[in-house]
């Protein structure tokens, strides 16, 4: 995956936030945050929002989830997703399209390896990759709000 473009989000002007690139975060900040993260919240269209375990892995988040539950369900009918992590101090909200896959043995091996021991992983499995994301960090706010476009 090459490097997302990054640039400061509009929406975000009346809250102080400057326009020039200075105190910008790299994409390399919000990666690190998204590694090692437990829980991940997504939320699909209806809206629907749940946390789930999943895992980032070259420069996408992929998760399972059951068939007939109602994140399948949506991702179904509209595959756009939202993803974020639970902090609201290094905050990193990933917006994209989840697309069913089938799971390669390495992924399971890396969702054990991270998760532990897992009864049985059935189900849906989903590779969402990425479109926007924004990132930023409570304590350097305004100055680190960054917006990231992806081809």
């Amino acid at each position: 995956m090459s490097e997302p473009r990054a640039r400061r989000p509009g929406y975000m002007s009346a809250y102080g936030v400057p326009e020039g690139p200075e105190g910008m975060l790299p994409w390399a900040w919000a990666e690190e945050r998204l590694v090692p993260a437990h829980n991940y919240w997504v939320v699909t269209a209806g809206p629907h929002t749940t946390p789930v375990w999943g895992l980032w892995r070259d420069g996408s988040f992929v998760f399972s989830c059951s068939p007939t539950s109602r994140k399948a369900r949506r991702l179904a009918e509209d595959p756009r997703i939202v993803v974020h992590l639970e902090s609201g101090e290094e905050v990193v909200i990933v917006e994209g399209v989840a697309d069913q896959v089938e799971p390669a043995p390495d992924l399971l091996a890396d969702y054990v390896a991270k998760y532990g021991p897992v009864e049985a992983i059935v189900g849906n499995w989903y590779v969402v990759r990425p479109r926007r994301a924004f990132a930023w960090q409570e304590s350097s706010f305004p100055k680190s709000p960054t917006r990231f476009e992806f081809d």
